[in-house]
């Protein structure tokens, strides 16, 4: 399946695995990129020393390109932008941020930069700066999300921008792909989907929770503290959204709960502390199974349909 995205970065399928801090890490990268689709290893906060084990480790797991996120707002984030251009990353995603100030040099070592833009605003002022293309994500994503949805969000920054836009935010399956082509979106990037690939390594407390979640299982908490996460319901949710409309958390207290969380549920499967997060979509997911198939089935049946 051509479109720009596949021209731009040298890819079989245009689809990125998220860049999703504590998970995407350079076994499940490394297993989207031999697919034909572009892994990423999320920056997060994590060691630089750590980072550059882990994209060494992709590099002899894989001669396809991949990449890595950075969060802008993460206290590494200067090292890691250096660190991308001495070890010659070949893509770079961003999100929770401007990553403009890193941009003169990511373009002179040659790599391709690509933001995760929640709004139409901040997309035009990624493609002022030089990016490559944005990822337009929705509301219904895992993790931190902004407020407008996909199918609100990707036309309307396809029609403000020149450069190749990526949907993502609610895509699991061949029919989200179809759809994000026909609102005019080159590629698609998807994070949920891969919790439940087998090289993903989420305890596997984390899988079980997505593969049996429901459509209501679905819930946004934090948005009194201005950084809105989206997770799979648990007790520690239900705890979470419970203290944040009754006023019995705090602001402050709420944030001092969720330190740590995400590792606690990533490598522990913690159900008592930790926060699984995962997008709306998780009801499709029902099962498990390699990278490499997740994607051939999704494109296989987006061919089908869009060839209607």
């Amino acid at each position: 399946m051509k479109s720009a995205i596949t021209q731009l970065l040298g890819i079989q399928y245009p689809i990125f695995q998220g860049g999703m801090a504590w998970i995407a890490e350079s076994t499940l990268a490394a297993a989207v990129s031999n697919a034909g689709g572009l892994g990423i290893i999320a920056g997060g906060s994590a060691p630089i020393d750590y980072l550059r084990e882990q994209i060494r480790r992709c590099k002899s797991l894989t001669d396809k390109p991949f990449g890595v996120n950075i969060m802008l707002m993460s206290p590494n984030a200067q090292e890691l932008a250096q660190l991308v251009v001495d070890e010659k990353v070949p893509v770079v995603t961003t999100g929770a941020g401007n990553p403009g100030k890193f941009m003169a040099a990511w373009k002179e070592a040659g790599v391709k930069v690509i933001p995760v833009v929640p709004s139409v605003a901040l997309a035009v002022r990624m493609e002022r700066a030089g990016a490559d293309a944005v990822i337009a994500e929705g509301t219904e994503s895992g993790g931190h999300i902004g407020e407008n949805t996909t199918m609100c969000l990707v036309p309307q920054v396809v029609d403000a921008v020149s450069i190749p836009v990526i949907a993502a935010g609610g895509i699991a399956d061949g029919r989200g792909v179809a759809a994000s082509f026909m609102l005019g979106a080159q590629g698609v990037q998807v994070g949920t989907r891969f919790l439940a690939a087998d090289e993903c390594q989420i305890h596997p407390t984390y899988k079980e929770l997505v593969v049996k979640a429901k459509d209501t299982d679905s819930v946004v908490t934090g948005r009194y503290t201005g950084h809105p996460c989206r997770n799979v319901r648990t007790k520690f949710t239900k705890k979470l959204a419970s203290g944040e409309k009754d006023g019995s958390l705090t602001p402050d207290e709420f944030e001092q709960l969720t330190l740590g969380s995400l590792r606690k549920a990533v490598q522990d499967g913690n159900l008592e502390e930790g926060s699984f997060l995962c997008g709306a979509i998780a009801g499709m997911i029902n099962d498990i199974k390699p990278a490499k198939e997740i994607i051939e089935e999704m494109f296989a049946q987006a061919d089908k349909l869009l060839g209607k």
